[in-house]
């Protein structure tokens, strides 16, 4: 008789708890996924059988912690972040699983965050006239400069 597979990437998922975005939206355990793999590179055996690797997904057009309005603001402010409609982040950092695990939640807590934020808009500015004249004066000095590299000219006839 053999013994049933256990599915650890479900195994782990079953002790997560909701993930609090700036300490008010409240994403539940069962929105994020989390997938494990290994994760490469050096550590030997270590690394190539221990499933180490998170992959941690948070599908943000499915999910009912947000509001559409927030979700279009997040949608502009993710950017390259943002794929399929789903929010995804790797590491692979450390040799533990948990400590990974720990890391992705903080990472995706801050991307989050982060994507709530508006961007304030450049408010365009003239120059100073002081500043001008800095330019200005750097530009002079800089030709003069070269102009001293020059090889002398020898205008008059005499």
């Amino acid at each position: 008789m053999s013994k049933p597979v256990v599915d650890r990437a479900r195994a782990y998922d079953c002790d997560m708890e909701s993930l609090v975005v700036d300490g008010q939206y409240e994403i539940p355990a069962t929105e994020l996924d989390v997938t494990f793999s290994t994760s490469g590179g050096p550590g030997g055996q270590h690394a190539n059988r221990s499933a180490t690797r998170v992959v941690l997904s948070f599908d943000l057009e499915a999910s009912a912690a947000f509001d559409d309005h927030l979700k279009a603001t997040m949608r502009a402010n993710l950017g390259q972040r943002f794929v399929n409609g789903r929010v995804v982040v790797t590491v692979d950092e450390s040799r533990s699983q948990w400590r990974n695990r720990q890391i992705a939640r903080a990472r995706m807590r801050d991307l989050l965050t982060e994507s709530l934020r508006l961007q304030t808009r450049r408010r365009p500015t003239q120059p100073t006239r002081a500043s001008q004249r800095r330019r200005v004066d750097t530009k002079k000095a800089r030709g003069q400069l070269k102009q001293l590299r020059s090889r002398p000219r020898h205008d008059d006839p005499s």
